[in-house]
């Protein structure tokens, strides 16, 4: 038995252990979910109360809500319960979240009482809310000087979860890493069925690293007697004839259990079944108060008390004597404002015992009281639509049930709940012919409702079926009304280039253009020509975009459409980027950023915020691209678009600023944001952007985050494209030249960035692989060796050439970027260092195009890496105080980066070529001892390569010495050794470990 602030469990120990242990990981700074999981009545709610009860005791701040039955019509119920019972409660946390929640108006609108404006939704507004609960949640559990409170998240019955609750905890679940949150979920295992919406959810998640699984098992016959024994109390003794009959019969069901002993005690015969047994206890009570439980149970788990006593038909004094009663009885227990069955068990024996005409008047007197009269919600209060369309329908009243299902669309749509607003708009679809009137009762007509129907599955990410639906729309479309026909084609459009039906998303585009009229200009025209000129983008056999993109930024201004306007800019921008070197299109991206936040219009925003900043990156305007990505940066985590494709796209841009311009402390930081353990391939995207980094600090964290994203870098182009490079890198400093190779080959066969410029860096990789085995094989006589890393080397300048000087469907390349034309020459040089020619002149370039016209500046890594091999091309071109000179530059900005594979590959460099002259020494290390004391430093690098099977001219050629001086350091060994031939002296290094 374990007690835990007051809670008695009996056989839960290991289970607590795991919850208790997932708590302690949260207040550590570990984010850690669990799914507890068993059948109903098992004792899932009582585990859980004792880890609540733990966690207030620890002062951690606790959010519980719980799910209901009402299908999919309630949007973030339980997140909406959590945060109005905190928030409204007498605990430590009450004015934490209290602030939290008026920082963040997305959250306050899920509230009973919330508000907002009527055109509150938005395209992003689901995205915009789970940022807002991470942010959230992350502020309440970040230890300050006035408070250090983890968090623990509790949802209840996730059986029940509407589909944006699940869409909600599969996102926390997977992004919750640094937060102090322990976020603990519930559900029936027994109801998930094999077509059940939690069940696939419940399978993706515990294959996370974050998530564990905690199954409550039912009793066995000792845990059963000891069950028993705590509910006698101090009475007289269960007997073991008594536990034996109901152990059998619960079958270690706690909550079964309980009931059967219950009914024991009073003399009754058991019934047969639990349902049967919970009825028994019911009939026990009064008529009024049978009456209230009836009530109760038709209005669900959690029942508001002013309804229950209108909707019970008693007087004020008998409902309140049969609340009293059913409370005593423990059927009901006070909750709030109100009550909640003891167990859901209950609730459901009830409901199901009514008769289907008593069940049908019920669900009609919640739906008058929650529709009209002097005591009904205030219409708009959060979820009275969708209460009154469920009670509505349960009525059989279709009506009311029509005009509440688009009340509720609309309502679900507001906070950010697509999901549920398709449902709603498309059962009001289903209603449609059905009720009187339905335009006036809607306020639009069937195809507007359609069309809603279509945004909300588009904005849920169902783009096929709201392909579906369009396409079924263009055979009901009046053929005479064109506007409309324009409208569905072009919606059609855009959701056919979601799902890469690029020809067919043309064809509708340049349809919708065609149907209607140049004059009078109208704003549907213009938005039609914007999705038109992005289609455009990527096939234009015919040349028309110019044409197309100034008729529709005119029509649009013409017409007001902002938005249409935004979008059209950004596509001419990157339209440009690829015709002409334009220095101007940057503020082009600017002006449509400004265009869209004017118009409201969230996505183009982000998209061109995007474009802006990056722009700047490609030109080397780092400074401007740091103000540009920040900028970005926080009004989008301040809008609470953090965790959206743009604003993840953003946050690893400024990352990659950052990198580039040698900021590397804050690039770590932005870094410590992506996660390690990744499980989709979205997250590996972001996951591998932290290698940039850690592969040139040499960091020990590189091997584990390539080992969780090599399962699923070959699903993925830009993946494959970014992991695998850096893989390669990685390798090569590692000395693995053949793994690198690998690597790149790799890239080559799977990804399609390879065609186009992104291969350049790639191909430069691989030379660099190349160009070391070349110098192993030409030191080892290997010509053959030699001949294969030239053809290789040859292959990869070939595509490097071919992607600068051409886009991938022929066109004359005009723009690469100052970084794509360092890296050219970098595989340039690369190939010549591959056939034995160190080529001053080109790593002279190299260097100065990686500064980005900046000495002192540019990108600063790479630049270091360039003066590497700077001066090794100087040193073996005899220009030792040059070569010096750079390597110090170089040995200067690899110290302050904390580059440490090429510091190491420095310092082996100035030790060769003896560039360290007039540097602080390090401090010396032990003597040689042995026969090898009285050799001199460089003697000792000489016998080492004479131990590799080196000739003279190779080791002159890797010391950067001349053969002449090879020779006689050779001959001093040999006296020195008192040996007689090079053999000999390999052989003696060996064995003595030199």
């Amino acid at each position: 038995m374990t007690e835990r602030g007051g809670w008695v469990l009996i056989g839960r120990t290991a289970e607590l252990a795991e919850l208790t242990g997932a708590l302690d990981r949260a207040a550590a700074g570990g984010a850690a979910v669990v799914l507890v999981s068993g059948d109903a009545g098992v004792g899932k709610t009582h585990l859980v109360s004792a880890l609540t009860a733990a966690a207030r005791e620890r002062d951690c701040t606790v959010l519980v809500g719980q799910c209901a039955e009402l299908g999919e019509s309630m949007p973030y119920l339980p997140l909406a319960d959590a945060l109005w019972t905190a928030s409204r409660g007498t605990g430590p946390e009450a004015a934490d979240v209290r602030a939290a929640l008026e920082s963040r108006p997305v959250l306050r609108r899920l509230l009973p009482d919330g508000e907002g404006p009527p055109d509150a939704a938005s395209e992003l507004g689901q995205q915009q809310l789970f940022g807002a609960v991470l942010g959230l949640l992350g502020e309440l559990g970040a230890r300050t000087e006035e408070r250090d409170r983890p968090v623990l998240l509790v949802l209840e019955d996730l059986h029940w979860a509407d589909r944006s609750t699940r869409h909600l905890l599969t996102f926390l679940s997977r992004v919750l890493s640094r937060e102090r949150v322990c976020l603990v979920g519930t559900y029936r295992s027994d109801d998930l069925h094999r077509r059940h919406p939690l069940r696939p959810v419940v399978a993706e998640l515990l294959r996370l690293p974050t998530v564990t699984g905690v199954e409550v098992r039912p009793f066995g016959p000792a845990e059963t007697a000891e069950y028993l024994a705590g509910l006698a109390g101090g009475g007289a003794a269960v007997t073991a004839g008594t536990v034996e009959r109901v152990h059998r019969r619960s079958e270690g069901n706690a909550f079964y259990a309980a009931e059967l002993y219950s009914a024991e005690s009073t003399g009754d015969d058991l019934p047969a079944g639990l349902a049967d047994l919970l009825l028994s206890r019911v009939e026990r009570l009064s008529e009024g108060a049978q009456r209230v439980v009836r009530v109760a149970a038709v209005a669900g788990r959690r029942i508001d008390d002013e309804l229950v006593r209108r909707a019970a038909g008693l007087d004020e004094a008998a409902v309140g004597e049969a609340l009293r009663e059913v409370v005593s009885h423990q059927l009901l227990v006070p909750a709030g404002t109100g009550y909640t069955f003891r167990h859901a068990l209950l609730r459901e024996a009830v409901y199901a015992d009514l008769l289907p005409g008593e069940r049908t008047r019920l669900h009609a007197d919640f739906a008058r009281m929650l529709g009209a009269g002097p005591g009904a919600p205030p219409d708009g209060r959060r979820g009275s639509a969708a209460e009154l369309a469920h009670h509505s329908l349960a009525a059989h009243d279709l009506p009311t049930a029509f005009a509440a299902s688009v009340r509720a669309g609309r309502e679900a749509e507001r906070l950010g709940a697509p999901d549920e607003a398709f449902e709603h708009y498309d059962r009001a679809l289903e209603l449609w012919e059905a009720v009187p009137d339905p335009e006036g009762a809607s306020g639009t007509d069937r195809m507007g409702l359609a069309l809603d129907t279509v945004r909300t599955s588009g904005r849920a990410g169902e783009q096929r079926r709201a392909i579906s639906r369009l396409r079924r729309l263009l055979e009901l479309a009046d053929p005479a009304d064109v506007v409309l026909g324009a409208r569905i084609r072009d919606r059609l459009a855009e959701y056919l280039a979601d799902v890469d039906e690029d020809d067919e998303s043309q064809e509708m585009a340049r349809a919708a253009v065609a149907m209607l009229p140049q004059d009078p200009p109208l704003p549907e025209r213009a938005a039609a020509l914007s999705t038109y000129a992005r289609t455009l983008l990527y096939r234009d056999d015919h040349g028309e975009m110019p044409a197309v993109a100034e008729e529709a930024v005119e029509l649009a201004r013409a017409t007001g459409a902002t938005g249409a306007e935004a979008s059209l800019l950004v596509t001419l921008g990157v339209y440009r980027e690829t015709r002409e070197a334009d220095p101007d299109v940057v503020e082009v991206f600017a002006r449509a950023r400004d265009l869209a936040l004017e118009g409201g219009r969230q996505v183009v925003a982000l998209r061109a915020a995007f474009h802006h900043a990056r722009a700047k990156f490609d030109r080397g305007d780092l400074a401007g691209a740091t103000a540009a990505a920040d900028e970005a940066v926080k009004w989008t985590m301040d809008a609470g678009l953090g965790w959206s494709t743009y604003g993840i796209v953003l946050r690893c841009l400024r990352y990659l600023i950052h990198y580039t311009a040698g900021d590397w402390a804050e690039a770590d930081r932005l870094g410590a944001e992506f996660g390690v353990r990744v499980a989709r391939t979205p997250e590996a995207q972001v996951s591998a952007y932290a290698l940039f980094t850690e592969v040139a600090q040499g960091s020990p964290a590189v091997e584990e985050r390539l080992r969780w994203i090599a399962p699923l870098w070959a699903r993925d182009a830009f993946l494959n494209y970014v992991a695998h490079g850096l893989a390669a890198e990685h390798a090569l400093w590692n000395g693995d030249f053949a793994g690198a190779i690998e690597h790149v080959e790799r890239t080559l066969r799977e990804s399609v960035y390879t065609q186009e410029s992104p291969v350049i860096r790639i191909a430069a990789v691989g030379l660099w692989a190349h160009a070391e085995l070349a110098a192993r094989a030409r030191a080892a006589g290997d010509e053959e060796a030699v001949r294969a890393a030239a053809e290789a080397g040859d292959d990869l300048i070939r595509r490097a050439r071919a992607a600068a000087a051409a886009t991938l469907d022929g066109r004359p390349r005009v723009w690469l970027g100052v970084e794509g034309r360092a890296w050219l020459a970098r595989a340039e040089a690369e190939r010549r260092r591959l056939d034995g020619v160190y080529d001053v002149g080109q790593w002279r370039e190299v260097v100065g195009l990686f500064t980005y016209g900046d000495p002192d500046g540019g990108f600063v890594y790479e630049v270091a890496r360039s003066r590497w091999r700077l001066a090794e091309a100087l040193a073996e071109n005899g220009d030792r105080d040059a070569a010096a000179e750079e390597w110090r530059r170089a040995v200067a900005a690899a110290e302050r980066l904390g580059a440490a594979p090429l510091l190491a590959a420095l310092r082996d460099l100035g030790a060769r070529a003896r560039l360290d002259a007039g540097r602080a020494p390090s401090p010396a290390p032990a003597g040689p001892s042995g026969p090898f004391a009285t050799l001199t430093a460089r003697e000792r690098e000489v016998l080492k390569l004479v131990a590799e099977g080196r000739n003279n001219r190779e080791i002159a050629a890797a010391l950067f010495i001349s053969p002449k001086t090879a020779s006689v350091h050779v001959s001093n060994i040999l006296a020195k050794l008192n040996v007689s031939g090079r053999t000999q002296a390999a052989a003696l290094a060996l064995r003595e470990g030199l």
